[in-house]
């Protein structure tokens, strides 16, 4: 049986071990939070106390972490991954982190003979639980093939898009047009309620158009109730949209709207909503157009800060 170390059991990281429980894999979780542990272990999985103890005797090591600065700690030192893996093992870093970071860990864990692939994600909590998430791999043709009957069991369309990085470069574009949709769809909404429109019928007719899309199929219907309960947060998208504006720099590359985007999401991030969904676009643009959010008829979840 192959046995899976799962690194991060947080809202995306626990319902994608629970499916390689399921499976039928020997999956070993471990995260910094032991509250987290011990849910998958009565979950029916295995639990570690520390990093080096849940990759020991591991086939495959996967990260889902927040952050650059977390994967590199989590990877790297005496304590960390790389250091305490069999020779051989494929390591798998399923978080959105900088590509440069991801080439530089991969090149370590060259150095101790083990194979490392970057696998960032799509398709937030829902696609998570489902089993159901676009899964981008950056790594050789033959670590994506032994890979991919892992990554089968966590992601519906999963797809080499090159070398080690890659999949971060197309994580980051991703997360762009991600934001730059939700923020169209919250200009949409707000322009609609202006005008007296029946939303819901509205949206509807738009879905069903050119500019019908899954960001709007997804979060149209929350947006609606405004319900910002997170699915994926603000401040992560904040981060994600660093990633994107740091890469394009260096690649020479101009993204205005990038730019446009990436400063609305921080504005929102600054004004205290940082733990909401990032449909919470919605707010500011609501706030900005000198709405009061009482006018709209509902409660909201979350409230912005004066």
């Amino acid at each position: 049986m192959t046995t899976i170390s799962f690194i991060g059991l947080g809202t995306m990281g626990a319902p994608m071990a629970l499916n390689l429980l399921r499976s039928g894999f020997d999956v070993v979780g471990y995260n910094r939070s032991p509250a987290r542990v011990a849910e998958f272990v009565a979950a029916g999985g295995r639990g570690a106390l520390s990093v080096a103890e849940a990759v020991t005797d591991s086939d495959v090591v996967i990260t889902m972490l927040p952050d650059s600065p977390d994967v590199t700690s989590v990877y790297t030192g005496p304590g960390g991954v790389i250091a305490n893996t069999r020779p051989g093992s494929l390591l798998i870093d399923m978080s959105t982190i900088r590509p440069d970071v991801a080439r530089a860990v991969a090149d370590t864990a060259a150095g101790r003979g083990l194979r490392f692939l970057d696998a960032p994600v799509s398709g937030g909590e829902q696609g998570a639980k489902d089993g159901s998430l676009a899964i981008m791999v950056g790594s050789s043709e033959a670590d994506f093939a032994a890979a991919l009957p892992v990554l089968s069991e966590v992601g519906a369309t999963i797809v080499h898009v090159g070398r080690v990085g890659s999949g971060q470069t197309v994580k980051a574009a991703n997360q762009l047009i991600v934001a730059g949709t939700i923020q169209l769809v919250a200009e949409a909404l707000t322009f609609l309620r202006a005008h007296g429109v029946e939303v819901e019928k509205a949206l509807e007719v738009i879905g069903g158009g050119l500019a019908g899309s899954a960001v709007l199929r997804s979060k149209g219907p929350s947006m609606r109730a405004r319900d910002f309960t997170p699915g994926f947060r603000v401040s992560l998208h904040h981060k994600d949209l660093g990633i994107f504006n740091d890469a394009a720099r260096e690649a020479g590359v101009v993204a205005p709207l990038a730019a446009n985007v990436s400063y609305l999401v921080g504005a929102l991030k600054a004004q205290g909503c940082g733990h909401l969904d990032h449909s919470a676009l919605l707010l500011l643009v609501e706030q900005l157009s000198g709405i009061d959010a009482r006018e709209v008829g509902t409660e909201t979840t979350g409230v912005m800060n004066s």
